[in-house]
């Protein structure tokens, strides 16, 4: 875990040995400013002349600017690499979250990846600026201090001796207390997050049940199980405070006392004055930087929760990979599922897909039926190697998926899907995913074959009319026949529909599937529907039950053969039958 998060240090590595340079220069200083301040006390006491005084004096004050001007080298140059190490954080998680498969992305929730990416990187930047910065200046001081203190003030500093050992139990008690309390939050960090995300995208039907009294109860439970997680741990971190004054001022009453004995009864020969006030000062040096680690060690309690979560992250292997020499060409759309098999998880106790055998020429129209659960969805995404079969081949083109770069594949490979995804933009910049060259009356033309050259026109701004996040501006039916522009811009070798006409009516349906006879014919077009009519005229097609094709053929044969397309046929030709036919009724409505 330490490597890993090391090695995103990089080009940050020159400001983190500058930091520890001017932390070094600072401790050195500041052990060395009690010493001389010692001194010059004992010189004022020996009746010395004022020019000695100025000198020493001098002195000190060049002492306290060069620490001055260290500490704040040292701040600027911990900030630099620390903002930079959080950073370059940052950048690896993302990209390896880019590289994740759906059975990746499936281990960790969306919001549990929110949560590592802002809250835990963040815990992680700052305990690393503490560990350049406060972890190597107290160590250095304790150090550099109990040096000077035996130096300065012989057996009187032994006082350290039961000091020291007595506040790094208690510190060490309160950190031990604190650490499980902690480590418990950061769970509860994934729930809220949860929470705020869930209810952010779904507001509408937050707003249309009125549950909104709801939801406000959950996240406040939520935030307050974090509240009290963390008074729990602050309550014992307090702790520290009391402790430290307590080993503070017992430290400067034992010095005082025994020191004032001393320098009166031996008449300044064993100890004086200004050691005196060097062992006040030591003293108080060593039990700050006591304090100080401490704190350290809780923070780093904390920011190790944090680091093993991202650590999991950037070790997570990626379920799919590219071969070593991948194909890089799709000749066709020709689709081939061979005695395919899959199951989303090892511990699933049955197959989404069974024994699927289907060969689909390039060029096809292809419908697919079927009840919600049977596993439409699941076949299409195997074609672009969302998922990797469990058992059988899939085959693009006449290659095996698993043969083909990622990209290669993805790229000849268009998914329309029923929720699909509209980024904040334009509506020009949202429709050029699909290809980012594309000319302005190409996305006319797009827009226009389907269906949505109209409504964008409408808009005050046309195709330059903002799309705010998740496209929530847009209705349901604007949203996907954006997406399905968004596809027809990208020419791909197959498209995929998958149930993608749902909020648009029967007219507009119709016209849509006529646009993509005539703009891609030789394109291989799979079509998931619940509606027969948008899939009656197509090449083949499959109606498909408990994971398997339970029947395919042309929707005549299907008539004559398939009592569950017949039954289908006949309820929906039924319900529909004397209804007005609409013309897009309100999904067409401009927010």
């Amino acid at each position: 875990m330490l490597r890993k998060l090391a090695s995103c240090v990089r080009e940050y590595k020159a400001p983190v040995l500058l930091t520890l340079l001017f932390i070094t220069g600072e401790a050195v200083i500041e052990a060395a400013i009690p010493f001389l301040t010692a001194r010059l006390v004992n010189e004022i006491k020996s009746g010395v002349d004022m020019q000695e005084v100025l000198r020493i004096g001098a002195v000190l004050v060049a002492l306290a600017l060069s620490s001055l001007a260290c500490g704040g080298l040292a701040g600027f140059t911990s900030a630099r690499a620390a903002t930079g190490f959080a950073k370059n954080v940052r950048h690896d998680l993302f990209h390896k979250v880019q590289e994740f498969s759906f059975e990746n992305i499936d281990r960790f929730s969306s919001s549990s990846l929110v949560t590592r990416m802002t809250t835990d990187v963040n815990n992680v930047q700052m305990a690393f600026m503490m560990l350049i910065r406060i972890a190597v200046r107290s160590p250095l001081m304790l150090v550099f201090s109990i040096i000077m203190a035996y130096v300065m003030g012989g057996a009187l500093a032994t006082s350290f001796v039961v000091i020291i050992p007595v506040l790094v139990l208690g510190l060490l008690l309160v950190a031990r207390k604190a650490m499980p309390a902690f480590r418990a939050v950061f769970k509860k960090y994934d729930r809220l997050n949860e929470s705020v995300e869930e209810n952010v995208r779904a507001m509408r039907v937050v707003k249309g049940f009125a549950r909104e009294e709801y939801e406000k109860e959950k996240f406040g439970a939520a935030s307050d199980d974090i509240r009290n997680d963390f008074t729990r741990a602050e309550r014992i971190v307090a702790l520290n405070m009391p402790l430290m004054q307590l080993c503070i001022y017992g430290n400067m009453v034992f010095v005082l006392l025994v020191g004032s004995r001393i320098v009166i009864t031996s008449h300044g020969s064993i100890i004086e004055v200004g050691q005196i006030s060097a062992m006040l000062t030591y003293g108080m040096q060593i039990l700050m930087s006591l304090m100080m680690l401490s704190m350290i060690y809780v923070m780093l309690t904390m920011s190790t929760e944090s680091a093993k979560r991202i650590a999991a992250v950037l070790d997570e292997t990626p379920a799919l990979r590219d071969p070593a020499d991948p194909v890089t060409t799709v000749a066709d759309g020709s689709i081939d599922f061979d005695q395919v098999s899959f199951k989303y998880s090892a511990a699933a106790e049955k197959d989404a897909l069974s024994g699927v055998d289907l060969h689909i020429r390039s060029g096809m129209t292809v419908g697919i039926l079927g009840g919600t659960g049977v596993g439409k969805s699941t076949l299409v995404q195997l074609i672009p190697r969302l998922y990797d079969a469990t058992s059988g081949t899939v085959r693009v083109g006449g290659v095996d998926v698993r043969n083909y770069s990622r990209e290669t594949l993805r790229d000849a490979v268009a998914m329309v899907l029923q929720k699909n995804e509209l980024f904040s933009g334009t509506i020009a910049e949202n429709l050029r995913w699909g290809n980012p060259r594309a000319t302005d009356a190409e996305l006319a033309e797009a827009c226009r074959l389907a269906q949505a050259d109209g409504f964008i026109r409408a808009f005050h701004a046309g195709y330059d009319t903002k799309i705010e996040q998740g496209g929530t501006n847009v209705s349901g039916g604007q949203k996907q026949r954006l997406c399905i522009a968004r596809a027809l811009l990208k020419k791909p070798k197959i498209l995929i529909l998958d149930d993608s006409t749902s909020a648009v009516d029967t007219r507009t349906d119709a016209l849509i599937r006529q646009g993509l006879r005539e703009y891609i014919p030789e394109t291989t077009k799979l079509i998931i529907a619940q509606r027969v009519a948008s899939v009656q005229d197509a090449d083949l097609i499959l109606v498909m039950d408990s994971g398997r094709i339970a029947a395919s053929g042309t929707h005549e044969e299907l008539l004559a053969s398939c009592d569950i397309y017949r039954e289908t046929f006949e309820q929906q030709t039924q319900s529909t039958a004397g209804e007005p036919e609409t013309k897009g009724g309100d999904e067409d409505a401009q927010r």
